[in-house]
C-alpha cells in the first residue's frame, strides 16, 4: 500500500445511485393525490457529494447519468454545489432514475422508485478511473451497489484501487429491499426484509471497510443477527473498521474497538431532539456530517455531535440534497442552537441557510434596466405608436445588452412580464442575471400585479430574481408606512416560499428630504421588522457619508447580503457618472441598475419610426457602454485613492 498525501487533493469520492428526487408538495396527502412536484437531486452517494461540499469537503461522484434533460440537471447542479463532476458518466442507452416521494404523516413517507434499466445501475468496472480514485482520501461505496454483478465489481475495483493508494474505504449500508428485488414497486418505504443472500454478499465488504455506518435495520443485514448488540459484534468479528449505529431521534452511538456491554456504553454525539418534517434524506445528511469531522481527524464525539445536527436540520424540511446544512449553518446552529422546535421556522437558520446555498456569484453587477412599463406607455401614447410594438423594442433592448456584455459575467437586465415576456426568454439565452418585478407601477402605497403572488411566482424560472419599488420615507404617516412594510414582509415570504432571490428598490428622495442618514435608517428599520432581501437598490447620494452609513447597516445586519445596485432616475450620463463617483467609495455597492438614461431618447425615436432596429441598438449599446466605463473608471479612481 502508498500513500501520496501531496496527489490527494479531494477529501471523498462516492460511487453509486444518482437519481432525481421529485417530492409531493402537499403534506399530509397520498402520493395519489399530488399536485405539485418538487424536483432535487437525490440518491444516496449523490446527496452524499453535495453534502459533504457543503461542509468544506473536496468531493467527487461516480456515477451515470442519462444522456437528458435529468441527466444533465444532475451534473449542472453537482457542479453548482462544487462536486467534481469528471465521475459522471453519460449513458445514452438508458434514462437516468427518477424517485417519487411523499410525507404522508409522521410515521409514513410513501416513495417510489422508478430504477427499472436505469442509467445508475448501469455502472461498471470501466467506469472507475484510477487516476481519479488515487486522488481521495477516502471512497464511499453503498449498498444498493452491490445488488448486481457489473456494479460490485465497479465498487470492488474502486476499492482496491483505493486501499492500493493508501485510502480508507466507507460503507454506508444504504440497504433498500425493494432495491434488491425483495419487495413490490409500492413497497419503496420498507427499510428491512432479511435476507441470507443480501447478508452473504455484504458480509464479503465489510474486512476491507475502515468505516461502516448504519441504522439497525442496516446492522441487522449486514451482520445476518436480529439482536441490536449481536449484529454489532458479529460486524465487528469481521472488521476492524469503526462502526456507526444510528439511532433516528436518538442520534447515533460510534464504536472505534470492541464491542462494549451496552450500546449506550458506545461513544454517543449529542442529539437534537427537535419535531421531524420528513426522514427522508435524514441518513445522506448524518454521514455527510460525520465525514466532515472524520476525515478532518476530529474527536468521534464531535464527528457524532456534527453527524447529529446535520441530521437533524435535513428532517426538519421537505427535500433531502437541498436541505441538507452548509458549514456556517451547522456552526450557527451548534453555536446558538435554536428556540424553534420546528426548526423550519426559525428565520435565522432559514436564512442563513438560504444565503449559503443560493446560486452564483455576483461581485460585481452592471444591469440595463427596462422594466418599465407606465413610462413606455406613456412614450408610444405621445408618439402615437401602438403599445404593442413596446414588446419588440424590449427585445431590441437585450440586443444592446448582449451586444455591450459579449459573454462577460457580471451584466444583467431588469425586464417586465407585460411588455417583456419575449425579451426575458431572449436574455436568457445570454447568461444575464435577470430581475422581475412585481409592483403595480407607481404605487403608493405598495401594491402588487397579481393579487396570488404564490402562484404568479411558481411560474418564473429558478434564476429570476423578484424585484419590488418601494416610495418609502421616514416622514411617511404612521399608516402609511404600516401599510407598506406589511406588503414588503409579505413579499419575502412569497419569496422564500418560492425560492426566489429578491431585490428591493427604495426610493425615498421622491417624498421628503434625503440626508446622509436617510436610506441607511430606512434600511436598518426594514431588517428589524425582518426583512432579508438579497439585494437592495438605492436612489444616487449626494456624500460618501451617506453611502458608507448605508454599507454600515448592512455589513452589520446582514453580512451575507449579495449588495447594493445604484439606480438611475432619468438622470444624465453626466449625473450619473457624478452619482457613480461617490457611490464606488462604498464596497457594499456591486454596480448599477439603470433603465431611461439608457433606452429613452432610443425609445421615442424607435416607436416614432424615425430610426430603425439597428439604429436603435446601437444607441441604447452606446449608452450603456458609456456607463460601464463611466463605473468602472470611478471604481478605478477609488481604488486608487484608497
Amino acid at each position: 500500500m502508498t500513500t501520496d498525501h501531496k496527489a490527494k487533493d479531494l477529501d471523498v469520492i462516492t460511487i453509486g445511485r444518482s437519481s432525481v428526487d421529485l417530492y409531493g408538495q402537499q403534506i399530509g396527502g397520498r402520493l395519489e393525490d399530488m399536485a405539485t412536484l418538487a424536483k432535487s437531486v437525490g440518491g444516496c452517494p449523490t446527496n452524499i457529494a453535495i453534502g459533504t461540499a457543503r461542509l468544506g469537503l473536496k468531493s467527487a461522484l461516480i456515477t451515470r447519468v442519462g444522456d437528458e434533460h435529468m441527466g444533465r440537471f444532475i451534473r449542472e447542479q453537482s457542479a453548482r454545489e462544487g462536486v467534481e463532476i469528471a465521475g459522471i458518466k453519460t449513458d445514452p442507452a438508458r434514462l437516468t432514475a427518477l424517485v417519487i416521494l411523499g410525507v404522508r404523516d409522521s410515521d409514513s413517507f410513501p416513495l417510489i422508485f422508478y430504477r427499472e434499466n436505469c442509467a445508475d445501475m448501469a455502472l461498471e468496472p470501466a467506469d472507475i478511473d484510477p487516476a481519479l480514485i488515487k486522488r481521495a482520501k477516502a471512497i464511499v461505496v453503498t449498498g444498493t451497489h452491490f445488488s448486481r454483478e457489473n456494479t460490485a465489481a465497479a465498487q470492488n475495483k474502486a476499492i482496491e484501487l483505493a486501499r492500493a493508494h493508501g485510502g480508507k474505504i466507507v460503507f454506508d449500508i444504504d440497504y433498500r429491499p425493494n432495491l434488491w428485488g425483495l419487495a413490490g414497486h409500492g413497497a419503496g418505504e420498507s427499510r428491512y426484509v432479511s435476507s441470507a443472500a443480501v447478508t452473504e454478499r455484504l458480509q464479503k465488504i465489510l474486512p476491507l471497510c475502515d468505516l461502516i455506518v448504519g441504522t439497525l435495520e442496516e446492522i441487522r443485514i449486514a451482520s445476518g443477527c436480529e439482536d441490536e448488540l449481536a449484529a454489532l459484534r458479529r460486524i465487528r468479528e469481521l472488521s476492524q473498521g469503526t462502526i456507526v449505529l444510528k439511532r433516528g431521534p436518538m442520534g447515533c452511538v460510534v464504536f472505534p474497538g470492541a464491542i462494549p456491554a451496552t450500546v449506550e456504553d458506545g461513544i454517543v454525539g449529542k442529539g437534537f431532539p427537535i419535531e421531524v418534517y420528513n426522514v427522508l434524506g435524514a441518513g445522506d445528511a448524518f454521514m455527510s456530517g460525520f465525514l466532515r469531522g472524520w476525515l478532518r481527524d476530529e474527536p468521534h464525539g464531535t464527528s457524532a455531535t456534527w453527524a447529529n445536527a446535520c441530521g437533524a436540520l435535513t428532517v426538519s424540511r421537505l427535500l433531502c440534497s437541498p436541505e441538507i446544512p452548509t458549514w456556517p449553518e451547522l456552526q450557527f446552529f451548534l453555536t446558538q442552537g435554536s428556540s424553534y422546535r420546528s426548526l423550519r421556522h426559525d428565520p435565522a437558520l432559514n436564512h442563513l441557510h438560504w444565503a449559503t446555498t443560493r446560486q452564483g456569484e455576483w461581485p460585481s453587477l452592471m444591469a440595463f434596466a427596462i422594466d418599465h412599463r407606465a413610462q413606455l406607455d406613456v412614450i408610444a401614447d405621445r408618439v402615437g405608436a401602438p403599445r404593442t410594438r413596446i414588446s419588440n423594442f424590449k427585445v431590441l433592448a437585450v440586443e444592446a445588452a448582449a451586444k455591450v456584455a459579449a459573454g462577460r459575467p457580471g451584466f444583467g437586465m431588469l425586464i417586465d412580464g407585460s411588455y417583456g415576456r419575449e425579451a426575458l426568454f431572449r436574455a436568457a439565452d445570454h447568461g444575464f442575471w435577470l430581475g422581475r418585478p412585481v409592483e403595480k407601477p407607481g404605487s403608493r402605497p405598495l401594491r402588487f400585479e397579481t393579487h396570488d403572488l404564490g402562484s404568479h411566482l411558481a411560474e418564473w424560472p429558478l434564476s429570476h430574481t423578484i424585484k419590488c419599488l418601494c416610495f418609502y420615507h421616514p416622514d411617511d404617516s404612521a399608516e402609511l408606512r404600516a401599510e407598506q412594510e406589511e406588503r414588503l414582509l409579505i413579499l419575502q415570504d412569497a419569496a422564500t416560499t418560492a425560492g426566489r432571490e429578491l431585490l428591493v428598490e427604495i426610493i425615498a428622495g421622491k417624498n421628503g428630504k434625503l440626508g446622509d442618514g436617510t436610506v441607511a435608517g430606512i434600511i436598518s428599520r426594514l431588517y428589524d421588522l425582518g426583512l432579508r432581501p438579497d439585494w437592495w437598490k438605492l436612489e444616487p447620494h449626494a456624500t460618501k457619508t451617506a453611502w458608507h452609513n448605508i454599507g454600515e447597516v448592512i455589513r452589520a445586519r446582514d453580512p451575507l447580503c449579495r449588495g447594493v445596485v445604484l439606480l438611475g432616475l432619468e438622470a444624465s450620463e453626466e449625473a450619473l457618472n457624478e452619482g457613480f463617483a461617490l457611490a464606488a467609495s462604498e464596497p457594499i455597492v456591486k454596480g448599477f441598475a439603470v433603465g431611461r438614461t439608457i433606452f429613452a431618447d432610443a425609445a421615442e425615436a424607435w416607436l416614432a419610426g424615425k430610426i430603425d432596429d439597428a439604429a436603435a441598438i446601437a444607441d441604447m449599446a452606446g449608452r450603456f457602454a458609456r456607463l460601464i466605463q463611466a463605473w468602472q473608471r470611478a471604481l478605478a479612481q477609488h481604488s486608487r485613492a484608497a
